[in-house]
């Protein structure tokens, strides 16, 4: 049986991503599909952060996380930017 890879969830995170143009918020997502994700992301060469949840004022209905949360599930939201060598490569081809 193959041991499952779980990614820890980053509280505030390390990067400024909804202030920062360069970063992509692609998803919000459970295991075992946040894992699958993000290494995923990575091994086509982005950079990849995992956030946890944020919900405001204006977050809209939350029911689907708040039973998956009462289940135990931890949600996270998968940001990714492109590494410099890869925005490089993509301006050589246009």
């Amino acid at each position: 049986m193959q041991k499952r890879k779980v990614i820890r969830i980053a509280v505030g995170g390390t990067i400024a991503a909804q202030t920062d143009a360069d970063w992509e918020r692609l998803s919000t997502l459970a295991e075992p599909r946040l894992t699958e994700m993000a290494e995923n992301y990575r091994a086509l060469g982005y950079e990849v952060e995992i956030r946890e949840l944020q919900r405001t004022q204006d977050s809209g209905c939350t029911s689907c996380f708040d039973a998956g949360e009462a289940m135990g599930r931890a949600y996270g939201t998968l940001y990714i930017r492109r590494k410099p060598a890869l925005a490089a490569d993509d301006d050589s081809l246009q």
